[in-house]
């Protein structure tokens, strides 16, 4: 696992043809977010990975967020095996508000060369739209959309709001986990096991740093 500086290029810059990105909170990092990584990896002929931790998301004023040195941890940790994933730490190092379409334009900065594939399940697919400038969105990155059983997507609907987004969505096949990160930190708070829904060094760095406890 080596790291990206979105701003600078970093290790591993300009070696990487088709780069996947895949964003989030990461609080915490569970193997649905793996799982959705290393299938659109294999499917897609991906050089390589990024996970980007989110710094703030404006989407979520509800509730506080784990201090993003603690998220960009979980992720250092759930990724360490796998040597075609990276970490950026992009979004977490610049001031927000933290949109996706401006993390996006950073990467396609650092990475001129690659072409971009930013990988999301078929639920944010349905919301995509309200989404900060999404046509700006499929201007800078491939959507690799990965369908979940039962679930169609209404991409006519889609291209009457952002005309061609046919074009640019491509679609992975994998296994759909039911794994949240708002049910796997009510599970920590009621003391209820997170193993075999997270990666065993995620699950010892909740323990370690009593997060999610109150």
């Amino acid at each position: 696992m080596s790291h990206i500086d979105g701003a600078r290029g970093g290790q591993g810059a300009g070696r990487t043809g088709r780069l996947g990105v895949i964003g989030g909170t990461f609080d915490p990092p569970h193997y649905g977010h793996l799982v959705l990584a290393e299938n659109g990896r294999v499917q897609l002929n991906l050089d390589a990975v990024v996970f980007v931790p989110a710094g703030i998301p404006p989407h979520k004023p509800e509730r506080p967020i784990s201090p993003a040195c603690h998220r960009v941890a979980m992720v250092e940790a759930a990724i360490r095996d796998n040597a075609a994933f990276r970490l950026s730490r992009v979004d977490v190092d610049r001031p927000g508000p933290h949109y996706t379409v401006d993390m996006l334009a950073l990467l396609t900065e650092a990475h001129p060369e690659s072409t971009l594939f930013f990988l999301i399940g078929g639920d944010s697919l349905a919301e995509f739209c309200s989404w900060r400038d999404p046509a700006a969105i499929v201007a800078l990155a491939h959507l690799a959309v990965m369908e979940r059983p039962g679930w169609e997507a209404d991409v006519d609907g889609l291209e009457e709001r952002i005309p061609q987004i046919r074009q640019w969505l491509a679609w992975v096949d994998g296994p759909h986990l039911e794994i949240s990160g708002t049910d796997l930190r009510r599970r920590v708070r009621q003391g209820l096991p997170i193993r075999y829904l997270v990666p065993p060094a995620v699950r010892r760095y909740v323990l370690a740093h009593h997060l999610y406890c109150s």
